[in-house]
């Protein structure tokens, strides 16, 4: 018996037939945006995952999981999405069970890696946790007591646009100001290494791998910028640990490249804020899943979680 794992993204969508062991037999992906009718998409999905069951005989499929952004897991809908080419409130998990033939669970990209790292990852018989993944936005998936945490409406645990400074801080893309997520993200880092060096003749090429580098040679700016990163991100797990309390903290995403130049300010600023009854309790980790499989591993864990 598998799943499949569907993880869509604002550029592509990958998707792969996975065993309970967290094995991905089989996977593929396309381009999303070329479907601007989430019907045409389904379908344009169900052909790819029948071209990638060709000459597997007859396997079972117990159902698909899918990870989006903006998902919504109690009605497996996906709503108000910025990045995907459907507006409004699409009930997609309807959609794909539909033309796939299987159930369909969806819920949204951080969520689906946080179930990815309870099924195959480091998290591992742990009932308390909280994963956090760093790319083009911050996204938190947070497990307490062995659920994933969703809240009334579906949309709990949005550590990302949680505010680190009101008013005067940093334009959001949810069009606030000074969310957790415009610091805390590949944009805001960039952003924070420019402030730190401003005289720097190269701002059209730079990354968050290049500033990393750059820190691991002990440049200034770029040390500099890991350490505001860290107590930016360091503040907030505090908080986080105050309100749940999780046995770790996972961080997910290219970003954890820059390993201790990364987590040892994280880990110095989160121990600083932590309120004492919880100092010292909460390891700070990287995933342990590998990075170009995260998004379908915990996709498909949501359908093995529900089948």
């Amino acid at each position: 018996m598998y799943t499949i794992g569907i993880d869509i993204g604002g550029t592509n969508t990958e998707f792969g037939l996975v065993s309970r062991q967290g094995e991905i037999l089989r996977r593929g992906q396309f381009a999303t945006r070329q479907y601007t009718n989430p019907h045409t998409f389904a379908e344009a999905l169900k052909g790819e995952i029948a071209r990638l069951l060709e000459g597997m005989g007859e396997i079972g499929v117990a159902g698909a999981g899918i990870g989006a952004p903006n998902g919504n897991f109690y009605k497996g809908t996906v709503e108000f999405a910025p990045n995907l080419p459907w507006r409004g409130i699409i009930p997609l998990a309807d959609i794909i069970s539909e033309a796939l033939g299987v159930p369909a669970w969806l819920t949204n990209d951080a969520n689906a890696a946080a179930l990815g790292e309870m099924v195959y990852g480091g998290a591992k018989g742990m009932k308390n946790f909280i994963v956090i993944t760093i790319g083009t936005g911050l996204g938190s998936g947070i497990v307490v007591n062995g659920d994933m945490l969703y809240g009334h409406d579906g949309f709990a645990g949005e550590l990302g646009h949680t505010i680190v400074f009101p008013e005067e801080g940093r334009r959001c893309t949810c069009g606030r100001h000074g969310c957790l997520e415009a610091y805390v993200s590949a944009r805001g880092i960039i952003e924070t290494y420019f402030s730190h060096n401003p005289g720097a003749a190269d701002q059209q090429g730079i990354s968050t791998v290049l500033i990393a580098e750059r820190a691991a040679r002990g440049e200034e700016a770029a040390i500099r910028t890991f350490d505001y990163t860290g107590r930016i991100l360091g503040l907030k797990l505090s908080d986080a640990v105050a309100f749940s309390s999780p046995e770790a903290i996972f961080l997910f995403g290219g970003i954890t490249k820059a390993g201790a130049n990364l987590f040892n300010p994280v880990k110095k600023w989160m121990e600083h804020y932590m309120l004492e009854i919880y100092k010292n309790k909460v390891p700070l980790l990287p995933s342990a899943l590998p990075e170009n499989s995260a998004a379908i591993l915990g996709a498909s864990a949501l359908a093995w979680r529900m089948s």
